[in-house]
């Protein structure tokens, strides 16, 4: 199956993601794109919790999901949108930060809420505080697709290897990391980071991220890393992306996972221990 990763520069309207996101997509689709991927908060990108609760929508209501799954079915493709930023309904008022998995006929398949929030402080002038805006998810999510089961996480998540092998363990060939990685931390780890969970888990890591500078009307613009990337399953990088919008095609063989298990059938010999 030949995957596409869609690097955007989402700004803070979702309308006009809608637009980027859509180009880019029928663009890979046009290059042979069975599979797109799209990065993390596709469809608004802001730090201004104010503006969020005026733009933001629930599922069912957002705008950039149903334009995404009208695509996927006119185009007969599977689709992860990375993930939208949502209403979720908590009286607390948080967001859910969702990845979305969409199928050829524009059906949902299969939804993941992101359990681990990026509460870090980079730098004397760049805090996240991710859990102030957003609610945590609890739940694993493994789907079914043509090329085998598809493991669902997002961004940092990534630094968590134990729900990496869970998800492994459950059957996962390919797992998904879309992604809005700080341009710091970035440069740092991101690569890294990618090519260990695909070793560990003897999965393809595919990882599709925001790039650039994000515009913005209503707070401070943020910034984000871009390098799309796509990791085999022996832990090879097969195709990285830029620092500007753009889509990174990549080829997926699930032989080629099965085939690194048996290298290494490292799964299977997990044992218990005591301490510390």
């Amino acid at each position: 199956m030949r995957a596409a990763l869609v690097q955007l520069c989402s700004s803070d309207d979702p309308v006009e993601n809608l637009g980027a996101v859509t180009k880019l997509a029928e663009a890979a689709v046009r290059d042979g794109a069975e599979f797109v991927l799209t990065p993390e908060v596709t469809n608004c990108v802001s730090l201004d919790r104010k503006h969020q609760r005026k733009v933001l929508t629930t599922e069912a209501a957002d705008p950039v999901l149903a334009g995404l799954r009208d695509l996927a079915g006119k185009r007969g493709i599977w689709l992860l949108a990375g993930s939208l930023a949502l209403q979720s309904g908590d009286p607390d008022g948080r967001f859910a930060n969702r990845s979305i998995l969409i199928g050829p006929s524009g059906e949902i398949r299969a939804r993941y809420d992101k359990i681990h929030m990026f509460d870090v402080e980079v730098s004397a002038s760049e805090t996240y505080r991710e859990s102030a805006g957003y609610r945590p998810g609890g739940a694993a999510i493994v789907s079914a697709m043509p090329f085998g089961p598809l493991g669902m996480t997002i961004c940092y998540d990534l630094r968590f290897p134990g729900l990496y092998r869970r998800l492994a363990n459950a059957g996962a060939a390919v797992i998904a990391v879309p992604s809005a990685f700080s341009p710091v931390t970035g440069a740092a780890h991101w690569e890294t980071l990618l090519r260990a969970r695909a070793i560990e888990c003897g999965a393809y890591v595919l990882a599709p991220a925001q790039c650039g500078t994000h515009k913005t009307r209503h707070a401070e613009a943020r910034r984000t890393y871009g390098h799309s990337m796509a990791v085999g399953p022996w832990g090879e990088v097969l195709a990285e992306g830029s620092e500007l919008p753009g889509v990174v095609m990549v080829d997926i063989d699930a032989n080629a996972a099965r085939a690194a298990r048996d290298r290494i059938p490292a799964l299977t010999h997990d044992r218990p221990f005591e301490g510390p």
